[in-house]
């Protein structure tokens, strides 16, 4: 049965609320069936230990989130992407790490480009960066917020200022905060940080090494295309990592329209030892089979 169609956007305020064939074996002779994953070419169980393999909580609400990251765990996870305080804890237990933390007051539409919202945001976000720090927790979200008629000149001014206080908090706990580049198309309409050199001007302009983007490889095909040569060309601009199949934002196997393995090879030709996390929306009927295609899929 096919998965009710929900978005990020949904899925975090309901929380809040409550193969291109580097893994497979042998040759790909059709395409996979998404109702069917059983039908897919056997898919790899060992992992190469490249690729800090991660996936986002939200895609997996449906699944309690001890037994998602005691599973998870077990098909190749080192992290589990976008929890709240409350939930740090219960996965560093099942030995997974939190690869970014998040909190309910996290905004997509109102963010940092609007000087009305940095006052609220700064408390908020002191205090989320110090708990992070103290739980070993190396990465926040944060970001730009809707354009509302903001222009990209003043979004950038905006940002660097309301971020200026927080990014040099982050220098002192150890963390980095990372601005996730969405599309405007699709999912985020209106959203401002939706190109790559819109984001890399703002790391340009704040100048710290704590302060990155995060490169959804989904949005940015949707927004740009040409994967590739963009994170060859800004790959020092970039902390951290999403997938997801477009169109659709489903699974990343050949129902799709991006090389994955070529993706990854290239991310890890760079140098990048930070985490890629899996945020696609499950199709199949066992969400975790799709889960482990994704990891093997990337795993190059």
């Amino acid at each position: 049965m096919k998965a009710k169609k929900i978005n990020r956007r949904e899925a975090v305020k309901n929380m809040s609320l409550s193969i291109g064939a580097m893994g497979i074996t042998g040759t790909l002779t059709g395409q996979f069936s998404n109702a069917d994953p059983d039908n897919a070419p056997h898919i790899q169980t060992g992992l190469k230990g490249n690729i800090n393999h991660a996936a986002c909580r939200w895609c997996y609400q449906n699944i309690p989130l001890l037994e998602f990251a005691t599973k998870g765990k077990e098909i190749g996870l080192k992290a589990i992407d976008l929890l709240k305080p409350d939930e740090w804890k219960i996965v560093m237990d099942a030995g997974l790490k939190c690869s970014l933390a998040t909190d309910t007051f996290a905004s997509i539409t109102d963010g940092f480009n609007d000087v009305r919202n940095h006052d609220k945001l700064q408390k908020q976000y002191l205090e989320l960066i110090s708990k992070a720090s103290n739980a070993g927790i190396q990465q926040v979200i944060v970001f730009s917020g809707n354009r509302n008629g903001i222009s990209d000149n003043a979004g950038w001014e905006h940002c660097a200022q309301g971020l200026d206080v927080l990014v040099k908090h982050a220098e002192k706990n150890n963390v980095t905060l990372v601005m996730e580049l969405l599309n405007s198309k699709v999912d985020h309409r209106d959203y401002q940080c939706d190109h790559t050199p819109w984001g890399v001007k703002l790391v340009d302009k704040i100048g710290s090494a704590n302060f990155k983007l995060l490169y959804d490889i989904y949005h940015m095909q949707i927004m740009e295309g040409d994967i590739i040569a963009t994170i060859t060309k800004y790959n020092e601009y970039i902390a951290h990592y999403h997938t997801g199949g477009v169109p659709g934002r489903n699974e990343i196997n050949i129902t799709q329209e991006l090389n994955y393995p070529a993706i990854l090879k290239t991310i890890l030709d760079t140098g990048f030892d930070g985490y890629v996390a899996q945020e696609f929306i499950p199709t199949y009927d066992d969400p975790l089979k799709a889960l482990q295609e994704g990891i093997t899929i990337c795993d190059v």
